[in-house]
């Protein structure tokens, strides 16, 4: 494997607020290389998103802390210059947000808007070539007609539309990095399986990185390499796709999975709920975080703060549990019989 582009450490990202301090992110280190795609899955509110936009340097301010590297082809995006962050971001490392309709200028057309992302990066282009330019995108990325679409505002557009334009905005200048955040939430079925395809094709030809935030394990699994799961803050499952999806070991992944409709389920089997709800990320649980909604709870899992470890023998899936890694193969085997618990 090639190493990589994008390179997140020990990333800590805190909110100062009238309640107390938001600890969004708490420690997150990850990683991917050119033509692989991460997958960062978990609630909402369990700091995906938070870590992604930090990465991009779109997390800063007075009552924000942050704390730790990322790291893009080397250079560490935390400690460059307003500056700087403006030449990188567009360029080098591009993000597709989770709402077109709120990410796009209501009052722009979407050509004009991709053809000011290209002028905006390269000062010689004339206003003539970045329209011709941007024809050209929305033409990669499979929208019809796009010599006229070209000319309409976000609001003409359906939703996949939408989504697409945003795509080829975030590919305007082929960068290396792409964030794609939720790119198929609020959209139909099958329109979801276009964009997700759509990523993948346009992964694989460009040789981009990708870095996948969703909610949904199904989606996780159609595009990504890799996996991290997080839970209130933190990264408690990392493990390659395939390994993840046969073999899970965090009780939070399984009551992902257990959640999630499956075509190869045992008969009779029925999708299971996580119980509670995330905790709060200014007083969160002593302990395991997770401990409080996990229906295999030991005492002492109320006071020891589990870290994230590999497996023996298997140095690239890491867990953050105490339960032994016997004990969690036994209760998956069961789960995955469609065991009630």
């Amino acid at each position: 494997m090639s190493d990589p582009i994008l390179a997140v450490e020990d990333l800590r990202v805190a909110f100062d607020t009238r309640d107390g301090l938001v600890q969004a992110v708490d420690g997150v280190t990850w990683s991917v290389a050119p033509g692989r795609t991460l997958g960062i899955v978990g609630e909402s509110g369990s700091g995906k998103t938070v870590a992604a936009t930090t990465a991009m340097g779109l997390v800063r301010g007075a009552r924000v802390r942050t704390s730790g590297r990322v790291l893009l082809e080397g250079e560490d995006l935390l400690a460059a210059s307003p500056e700087r962050l403006r030449r990188v971001r567009g360029a080098t490392i591009a993000m597709v947000f989770q709402d077109p309709l709120s990410a796009l200028h209501p009052l722009m057309r979407v050509g004009a808007q991709i053809a000011e992302a290209l002028r905006s990066h390269r000062s010689g282009m004339s206003a003539a070539d970045a329209r011709a330019r941007a024809i050209e995108l929305l033409e990669h990325v499979a929208i019809p007609n796009a010599r006229q679409r070209v000319d309409a505002y976000p609001h003409e557009l359906s939703g996949g539309m939408r989504q697409r334009a945003m795509i080829a905005m975030a590919l305007a200048n082929e960068p290396r990095v792409l964030i794609a955040d939720e790119p198929t939430t609020a959209l139909d079925v099958t329109v979801q399986r276009q964009i997700l395809a759509l990523l993948r094709r346009l992964r694989d030809e460009l040789g981009m990185a990708m870095v996948l935030i969703t909610h949904d394990l199904g989606v996780v699994a159609e595009t990504a390499d890799d996996v991290a799961v997080m839970y209130a803050g933190r990264i408690v499952e990392q493990a390659p796709a395939a390994e993840l999806f046969a073999a899970p070991q965090h009780p939070y992944t399984w009551g992902l999975l257990r959640s999630m409709p499956r075509l190869d389920a045992p008969a009779g089997a029925e999708l299971v709920p996580i119980p509670g709800r995330p905790p709060s990320l200014v007083h969160p649980p002593s302990g395991c975080r997770f401990h409080p909604r996990c229906p295999y709870v030991r005492e002492r899992h109320r006071s020891v703060d589990p870290a994230l470890e590999p497996l023996a023998g298997t140095p690239e899936h890491r867990v953050a549990c105490l339960l032994s890694e016997a004990e969690r193969r036994a209760i998956w085997a069961r789960l995955a019989q469609g065991a009630p618990r």
